[in-house]
C-alpha cells in the first residue's frame, strides 16, 4: 500500500503553487450522449471556480457525440477512443489530464454551480487530501430531488469525520469496512489528486462493463486517507432510460460482482474478508427478494444457487423453493405470497 502521505500528500500540485493554487481538471467519460452532454458541459464550464481543463473522451459513440464536442472547442478538448466501456475511458482521461486535481463527471449527470469551488476549499483547508466525494440527489425529468443521498448512510457512518468548515470535512483514517456495507459514494461526485490516483492504479478496470463497476475504485480509494466529504449536495444523478443505476436488482448483482472481484484481486483487503463475504450474500439475498417481488422466478433460481449455505434459509429459502416448483403453480403461488406480503406490509 502507498504511503498516502509521504509520497503525494506534500500539498504541492503540478503546477508548484500549493495547495491554494491547485488546479483542477475535469474528465467526462461519453457514450452516445449528444443529447445530454451539453447541458452535462455548460454545467461544468459555468462553475463558480472555472475548470482549468476539461477532458471528454469520447468512448466510440454512434451519434452525434462528435459534432457537439466540436461546438465546445477549445474550451473542451475531446479525445476520441474505440468503445472500451466508462472505466477505460475514465484512466484514458486521468492519464491525458495535467492538472493537480481531477474531478470526474458522467455526461448524463449535473452539477451545481458551486461543486468545484467546494472542493477547492476543502483541498486549501486541508492540503493533505487524497481524494474526497461530494454529496448527491436524483434528477428526474429536470427536477432536482430533495432526498440527500449521505441522509440515508446508517447511523455511526459519518463518525470520526473532522470538520473543516461549514460543508467540508475529512477522515483521517481509511473508512474501507464502511463503504463495504453502505457506499453513499458516486462516480460524478469524486474529485482525486492526479498523481495519487495514478500512482494506485486509477480506476480499476478489472470490472468493466459490470453495472456498478465504479464500485470497486471507490473501495480502492476508501483504503487511503485523508478522505474528503463535500456534504452539501451539488451532484445530480439523471434518471433515463439510458442508464441502468435505477434498477435495485441488477446494482446489488453487480456490486456482489465487485466484491468478489476486489476480494480476489487485492490482498489488503484480507482482514476484511469475512465482512466482504458477508457483504456479497446480503446484496445477492435482497437481489433475490427483488427478483421475486418482480415474478422473475429463473432469477430467483440463478442467485440462490450463488448464496453461500448460511444465507439460504427462512424467506430466502421459501422464495427458492417456490421459484424451483413447475412454472404455472411457482408463479401461481408466487403471487399469493407477494399478496399476503403486501397486506401485512399495509396492516403494520
Amino acid at each position: 500500500m502507498i504511503g498516502a502521505a509521504e509520497r503525494v500528500g506534500s500539498g504541492m500540485g503540478l503546477s508548484g503553487e500549493g495547495a491554494t493554487g491547485r488546479t483542477i481538471g475535469v474528465v467526462v467519460p461519453s457514450y452516445n450522449r449528444a443529447g445530454l452532454l451539453p447541458e452535462t458541459l455548460d454545467a461544468i464550464l459555468g462553475q463558480t471556480r472555472p475548470p482549468d481543463e476539461v477532458i471528454v473522451v469520447d468512448d466510440g459513440s454512434a451519434d452525434d457525440t462528435p459534432a457537439v464536442l466540436a461546438r465546445y472547442a477549445p474550451r473542451v478538448r475531446a479525445i476520441r477512443i474505440d468503445n472500451s466501456g466508462d472505466l477505460v475511458a475514465r484512466n484514458t482521461g486521468l492519464r491525458a489530464a495535467g492538472s493537480d486535481l481531477v474531478a470526474f463527471c458522467d455526461s448524463d449527470d449535473l452539477w451545481r454551480p458551486g461543486f468545484l469551488a467546494a472542493m477547492a476549499r476543502l483541498w486549501q483547508a486541508e492540503p493533505r487530501t487524497l481524494a474526497a466525494y461530494g454529496n448527491f440527489v436524483i434528477v428526474r425529468e429536470g427536477v432536482w430531488g430533495g432526498e440527500e443521498k449521505f441522509a440515508a448512510a446508517p447511523p455511526g457512518f459519518w463518525d470520526g469525520l473532522r470538520a473543516l468548515g461549514e460543508d467540508i470535512a475529512v477522515f483521517d483514517a481509511p473508512i474501507l469496512p464502511r463503504v463495504v456495507g453502505f457506499q453513499p459514494f458516486f462516480q460524478s461526485c469524486v474529485v482525486a489528486d492526479r498523481r495519487f490516483f495514478l500512482a494506485i492504479g486509477g480506476w480499476d478496470e478489472g470490472v468493466s462493463r459490470l453495472v456498478g463497476g465504479d464500485f470497486a475504485t471507490t473501495l480502492r480509494l476508501a483504503e487511503h486517507a485523508p478522505f474528503g466529504i463535500v456534504r452539501e449536495a451539488l451532484v445530480g444523478i439523471r434518471k433515463h432510460g439510458g442508464n441502468f443505476s435505477a434498477d435495485v436488482q441488477k446494482m446489488n448483482l453487480g456490486d456482489a460482482l465487485v466484491l468478489e472481484h476486489v476480494l480476489a484481486t487485492r490482498p489488503s483487503l484480507a482482514p476484511h474478508a469475512a465482512l466482504i463475504r458477508a457483504s456479497i450474500a446480503r446484496r445477492r439475498g435482497e437481489a433475490l427478494a427483488t427478483a421475486f417481488a418482480r415474478g422473475d422466478l429463473a432469477s430467483v433460481r440463478q442467485i440462490f444457487a450463488l448464496l453461500p449455505e448460511e444465507a439460504r434459509g427462512g424467506a430466502v429459502g421459501v422464495k427458492a423453493a417456490v421459484a424451483a416448483l413447475p412454472a404455472p403453480l411457482g408463479h401461481a403461488l408466487a403471487k399469493l405470497l407477494r399478496a399476503a406480503g403486501t397486506a401485512t406490509a399495509r396492516k403494520s
